[in-house]
């Protein structure tokens, strides 16, 4: 059986990571959205119609159906729950690492099947 990927040691090799304070705004509904977020450190609360419905944590990723949507619109908003450190990769970059690392593939869709499922479930 194959390893699990882990992304946050794919994030970690990230050249430039952002930092956020708790309260700020990583991204809002309707934003164009160009790439996709990995957490190194910290918490994220993901909002859909003013309700928080998913906070995220170290080693999870977010943002990606931006990139694998033709309209490259959020349709949520991010906002720092904690200090937060976060790597991120472009398209271009993303589709590499994909390529490279197909089982970074399958953890994207895992943890977009793990939203989607939290979601419903709410």
């Amino acid at each position: 059986m194959l390893e699990p990927v882990r992304t946050i040691e794919i994030y970690q090799k990230s050249p430039s990571p952002k930092p956020f304070t708790a309260g700020d705004t990583i991204f809002s509904v309707g934003d164009a959205g160009d790439v996709i977020y990995g957490i190194i450190e910290g918490e994220v609360e993901l909002w859909i119609d003013g309700a928080v419905v998913e906070t995220i944590r170290q080693g999870d990723l977010f943002g990606e159906g931006s990139l694998v949507h033709v309209d490259h619109k959020r349709f949520e908003t991010a906002i720092a729950k904690t200090d937060c450190l976060l790597a991120f990769l472009d398209k271009y970059h993303f589709l590499f690492v994909v390529q490279q690392t197909p089982l970074f593939a399958l953890e994207v869709m895992r943890s977009y099947s793990d939203r989607l499922r939290h979601l419903k479930q709410q």
